[in-house]
């Protein structure tokens, strides 16, 4: 049983897909800070590319997209990719080798199969490919037999899907419908295509669910045969996210039920052989992802936990965020300004912060909390965060053993409210984030 704690619980923290998190970037950072990271970019790098536009918008969705439903709008913003592409492939030294090649939007499938291709073409001309892993995520609601050939041809080998729930009152009451058979349907398509490692994302704390439809969303996705599976609790935050005002706030579960989904999905696949990932993750036991959490090898970066080892990802496409090891920087949001900017051959960068030696340290720390759920801390950083520290503890939830953090078992829902112990930018900043849980 993980023991409820409500007040611990209570202020919304970040997900630390990144530290410092991009709630920090300011407007200090430009393209000469970006080319300057860029050319002394060698080894390891993953690729990151944005799509920002779905077919039909979801109310619940914090992403940064739109509605493909203007071709000439997005054949712009592909014109513009792709010199993006160009420009940045020309910048990287010879000794960068590109071994992963992640898409994520909105929809990568919301554009035409034959416009991923051309896609793909141009990261090969343009960067210094060294046989990349691809992944991509995907609509079910949009994707059909082309699709998934296109997606066989290229060589993707890992895919997730933006599932959600199975259940018909919760998909009505967040504005994203798709049968079952449909579900069934794009996964058996996606294996046809040669994907060995399938992701479903699903969701709880949605409106008018309870622990019922939450188990047989689970069930469906094991018999289903996702590799991996993602759990997020639903981020209810309408003063950010003006398309959530369509979701009845009245129909969300409270907090102690939200805690107590959150348990019985992790017991629950657990229990169906999944491999816990960090807090929100699991994995089958012979996925890359569920051995390189027992190797104690697991990375978070934008995208979550991820067994990507590359100290470099970067990223291309409006809002795309690349991180460097001194350097995170972001594009340009707005895809009209994005396009202004690629259109006069510079670099579309908005904002982002230089990492300091210091961001660096704690920034280890938090990660190493999150991936492994222990973390060796100095002196300076136990002194400081020992009285905070002691709640937890003396909660059974952590434990300080010869100068190392441990996050107990029982632990694990609070392991962000712990790691926020070591971010000072939260003790500076009242911006909201989400539920902690």
């Amino acid at each position: 049983m993980w023991p409820y704690h409500p007040d611990l619980l209570s202020t919304p923290v970040p997900r630390y897909t990144s530290y410092p998190t991009a709630a920090e970037f300011g407007t200090g950072i430009d393209e000469v800070d970006l080319e300057a990271a860029l050319v002394t970019a060698t080894g390891d790098v993953s690729l990151y590319l944005h799509v920002p536009f779905c077919e039909a918008i979801c109310w619940y969705c914090g992403c940064n997209t739109g509605r493909a439903n203007k071709r000439q709008r997005l054949a712009s913003y592909l014109d513009a990719l792709h010199r993006e592409i160009a420009l940045v492939g020309s910048r990287l030294p010879p000794g960068a080798r590109v071994r992963r090649i992640a898409f994520g939007g909105g929809s990568p499938n919301a554009i035409q199969p034959t416009d991923f291709v051309r896609l793909i073409l141009a990261l090969t001309q343009a960067f210094p490919l060294a046989d990349p892993e691809i992944s991509v995520e995907l609509d079910p609601r949009t994707l059909d037999r082309d699709w998934t050939q296109v997606l066989g041809r290229v060589g993707v080998t890992r895919a997730s899907l933006g599932v959600q729930t199975f259940d018909a009152a919760a998909q009505v009451a967040i504005g994203r419908i798709q049968p079952t058979h449909l579900i069934e349907r794009c996964t058996a398509l996606l294996r046809e295509a040669g994907v060995t490692s399938l992701n479903y994302d699903l969701m709880y704390g949605l409106p008018g669910q309870d622990r019922d439809a939450l188990k047989a969303s689970l069930a469906l996705t094991h018999m289903l045969g996702a590799d991996r599976v993602a759990l997020f609790g639903y981020a209810h935050v309408p003063h950010l996210i003006p398309r959530q005002q369509k979701i009845d706030a009245a129909a969300l579960p409270g907090q102690a039920e939200r805690f107590a989904m959150a348990e019985f999905g992790h017991d629950w696949l657990a229990g169906a052989g999944y491999v816990p990932v960090g807090f929100d993750h699991f994995a089958r036991p012979e996925d890359p992802l569920a051995r390189a959490a027992r190797a104690g090898h697991l990375r978070r970066n934008f995208q979550g936990f991820t067994d990507d080892q590359a100290p470099i990802l970067i990223g291309l496409g409006a809002s795309a965020i690349s991180a460097f090891p001194g350097l995170l920087v972001q594009n340009q949001k707005n895809a009209g300004r994005y396009r202004m900017l690629l259109s006069q051959d510079r670099l579309p960068v908005e904002r982002g912060l230089r990492r300091s030696d210091e961001d660096r340290r704690r920034g280890a720390v938090i990660a190493a909390l999150l991936c492994q759920g222990r973390a060796r801390l100095d002196a300076q950083l136990l002194h400081e965060s020992e009285r905070d520290l002691d709640r937890f503890v003396r909660a059974g939830l952590a434990a300080i053993r010869d100068g190392e953090l441990v996050i107990a078992p029982a632990g694990l829902p609070y392991a962000r409210t712990i790691a926020a112990l070591f971010d000072p930018y939260r003790r500076q900043d009242a911006r909201r984030f989400s539920s902690a849980v």
